[in-house]
């Protein structure tokens, strides 16, 4: 039988589990093993390595081995693996392909469908890079879905009674908070957040540069000049760390190290955790943040939560589950293993979709607003962050000059206010276009999000019915820590986005006004009175000295008394005029299609 497997690709380790008979289950790996180091690396004889055998090459610094590329996935940069540069999905896919493989094992048959979670932050180009390296590997992927929203799976598929769970999840590489609501097999996600750039590689790293600074002071050695040495250090306080996770204190040697610490010279040293935790306080308060920020977008306070879950390896750090139960006021929920539950997440959503599971439904959210740049440089939002999906949407936008024939689309995701703030996922153009006069032409604009969180976006010419649509791109998409700061950016810079999106809102209708005003006092068949267009002409230059230096309460205020004096005109002249709402604007380009300069 074909079977479907759920992955949790993670940032430092890999899990796969199958349904079995209703219940999930970990697939070891070929070495008897429940996780499989995200770790890979290239040999000198062309051999290709993943897992332990990878992570052993990785200790030594040779340049031959390569982990946490998770982080770059669907930003277009690579990594160099003896000199060649890889992809962050080429990497990914040879660890999917071995998963694939010790997976075929340990069932006796083929294994050729997989659902496979990613961080709820993760972007379009991110998701999209995630399910390719699953193809690459061999899979149909039947489904991507969010890790927390994986875990409230595993953590609520046989429970009937109604609760709101709130995951931190904090992987190797990435931390997530995700509110859902369970009832009756209903599991619908209320709000998500995150930090992509946030995760226990970062709390190894500080501990590494702490350690290296003692080194350095006791011994005079600079580690972290040397590329070996710091890679042997780091490997070192890994295992500290997890020490450290069990009990107050633990040893940390560098004697039995390859590392040139001067004659006779040794360190060794009795670290304490508060040690440990005062070092990467700061990596800790960053959490909080992302936090509020969901239960905001919930409209919960942290007393509508009824449990909280802790999910990744990472959280198994005392110091987490301490601020955890600080700031949830509550003792979170730690019978799951936090290595493993977002895979047992995926097999059951696995399950769900093969049939094996019944009367399961799961409901997930878009974690950023999508939509397309409009007149002025506005961001036009179509789909708002935390719509449930699947979902599509259509807003018509109107053409931005006369006889204008076709129209550039800008693509974006984010939550600014100004379309060069947002993180850009492509662009494309619509011909065909009636050469009408300005704000009469009409273009239905199109997104749709699939289950996957996979974003396709079309237009239509209603009056021609020519189309054009976008494959998305993931190469012009941002940096995966860019998107984890588009909240952060949009709340400290809130006010004075409001106040450019009013400034240019306001000059917008203004000059709308105006050029309607002047076609009037223009036109022959108006047949105006004399006296009556030199008062209209009056007020249209009060309009535009205002329009160039005033503000927008300014503006607005001086359009009012315009048209409070166009009320006098007769019904003929007032049908003259023509005045379209500038958020139904989109922009036109004088040359081919491209994104707006960032």
């Amino acid at each position: 039988m074909n079977r479907a497997i759920g992955i949790d690709l993670g940032t430092s380790n890999t899990v796969a589990a199958v349904v079995e008979n209703g219940r999930a289950r970990i697939l070891p790996n070929g070495e008897g093993e429940r996780l499989t180091p995200s770790v890979y690396a290239e040999t000198g004889d062309g051999r290709r390595l993943v897992g332990m055998p990878a992570k052993q090459r990785l200790a030594t610094g040779s340049g031959d081995a390569v982990a946490s590329v998770k982080r770059l996935m669907g930003s277009g940069r690579s990594v160099m693996v003896r000199g060649a540069p890889r992809s962050p999905r080429e990497i990914s896919a040879a660890i999917l392909r071995q998963v694939k493989a010790d997976a075929e094992r340990e069932l006796g048959g083929p294994v050729a469908r997989a659902v496979i979670t990613v961080p709820a932050y993760f972007h379009h180009a991110a998701r999209e890079a995630t399910r390719e390296a699953g193809r690459m590997a061999g899979f149909e992927v039947l489904r991507i879905i969010s890790e927390p929203t994986a875990a409230a799976l595993a953590y609520g598929l046989h429970r009937q009674d109604l609760s709101t769970v709130l995951v931190w999840d904090l992987g190797g590489g990435t931390f997530d908070v995700s509110i859902l609501e369970l009832s009756e097999g209903f599991f619908e996600v209320r709000a998500v957040c995150g930090d992509n750039r946030l995760g226990g590689d970062d709390w190894d790293r500080r501990f590494a540069d702490h350690v290296a600074s003692r080194v350095k002071a006791e011994c005079g050695v600079d580690i972290l000049g040397n590329a070996q040495a710091l890679a042997q250090v780091g490997m070192v306080c890994e295992g500290v760390k997890k020490q450290l996770s069990e009990k107050p204190v633990a040893r940390l040697s560098l004697s039995a190290l390859e590392i040139p610490l001067g004659e006779g010279a040794s360190f060794e040293e009795v670290m304490a955790r508060s040690v440990f935790e005062e070092a990467t306080a700061d990596l800790a308060g960053r959490l909080l943040p992302p936090t509020r920020q969901a239960l905001s977008d919930a409209g919960l306070s942290v007393g509508g939560i009824d449990r909280v879950l802790l999910v990744g390896g990472a959280t198994r750090m005392p110091g987490i589950r301490a601020l955890a139960e600080s700031f949830f006021q509550q003792q979170p929920y730690l019978k799951l293993n936090p290595d493993e539950v977002v895979a047992i997440g995926a097999a059951v959503q696995a399950g769900i979709l093969t049939g094996q599971i019944k009367d399961v439904v799961l409901v997930d959210v878009t974690p950023l607003s999508l939509g397309i740049e409009s007149q002025g440089g506005l961001f036009a939002r179509i789909i708002p962050r935390n719509t449930t999906i699947p979902t599509s949407a259509q807003e018509l936008f109107t053409t931005a000059r006369d006889d204008q024939a076709s129209m550039d689309l800008h693509v974006l995701q984010g939550e600014r206010e100004m379309a060069s703030d947002n993180i850009s996922l492509g662009s494309f153009q619509l011909s065909g276009i009636p050469p009408l006069p300005r704000g009469q032409a009409h273009v239905e604009v199109s997104f749709s999000i699939d289950a996957d969180g996979i974003v396709t976006v079309s237009a239509e010419s209603l009056q021609t019915e020519e189309k054009a649509a976008i494959s998305i791109d993931a190469m012009h998409a941002l940096k995966a820590e860019e998107v984890s700061q588009a909240l952060a950016d949009a709340d400290t810079c809130a006010q004075g986005d409001l106040e450019r999106r009013e400034q240019i809102e306001a000059s917008t209708r203004a000059e709308t006004l105006i050029r309607s005003v002047e076609a009037l006092v223009d036109d022959p068949a108006a047949s105006l009175p004399e006296d009556l267009g030199r008062a209209l002409a009056a007020h249209v230059a009060l309009c535009r000295e205002v329009l160039a230096q005033g503000s927008a309460l300014e503006i607005r205020s001086r359009c009012a008394a315009l048209k409070a004096f166009l009320t006098t005109l007769t019904p003929d002249a007032k049908g003259a005029l023509h005045e379209t709402p500038v958020e139904h604007h989109a922009p036109f380009g004088q040359s081919g299609p491209g994104p707006r300069p960032r």
